[in-house]
C-alpha cells in the first residue's frame, strides 16, 4: 500500500503541518515525522562537514602552494568562516562535535587538496594541523601574514 508519504512528500508534509496546527495529533504520521526530523539533523551535520572541508582545502592549497594564492583563494576561505560561523549560530549543538567534524573534513580535504594542487598526497599532514579555533579565526592564514 502506498501511503502519501510515498507518493508524494510535499503533500505530505503540507497535511502533517495542518494536522499539527488543528491539534489533531492522533492523525499525525508519528514514524516518518520523527524520521524526517533526524534527517533534518543528520542534515544540519553535512552541511557543517562540507563547509568545513572546503574551508581546510583552501587553507591546505594556501599554505602548501604560496606562489598561486589570489583572491579566489581568499574569499573562498571567508566565505567558508563566516557562514560557519552563521551555522554554528544556529546550530550550537554542532559544537560540541567539532573535534570528530573536524577529523572527518579534514581527510576529504587533504583529498582534494592533492587532487587540485598535483602534490602528492603525504605533502600534507595525515592529521589536521589545525584547531578549530584557528580555521575558523579570520586572521589566520597559515604560513603567511595574509
Amino acid at each position: 500500500m502506498t501511503t502519501l508519504y510515498d507518493a508524494d512528500f510535499y503533500a505530505w508534509a503540507n497535511q502533517q503541518a495542518s494536522l499539527l496546527r488543528a491539534g489533531n495529533l492522533s492523525a499525525l504520521d508519528i514514524e516518518n515525522i520523527a524520521e524526517e526530523i533526524e534527517s533534518m539533523g543528520k542534515s544540519e551535520r553535512r552541511e557543517l562537514i562540507s563547509r568545513l572541508t572546503v574551508l581546510l582545502q583552501h587553507l591546505l592549497k594556501w599554505q602548501f602552494q604560496p606562489g598561486l594564492r589570489g583572491n579566489s583563494w581568499r574569499y573562498t576561505i571567508k566565505v567558508q568562516r563566516r557562514d560557519l560561523a552563521r551555522h554554528l549560530d544556529d546550530n550550537p549543538s554542532l559544537r560540541a562535535q567539532l573535534p570528530a567534524v573536524l577529523a572527518d573534513a579534514y581527510a576529504s580535504a587533504a583529498l582534494l587538496a592533492a587532487g587540485e594542487t598535483g602534490l602528492p598526497e603525504t605533502t600534507f599532514p595525515a592529521e589536521c594541523p589545525w584547531s578549530y579555533q584557528q580555521a575558523a579565526d579570520p586572521d589566520f592564514w597559515p604560513g603567511s601574514d595574509a
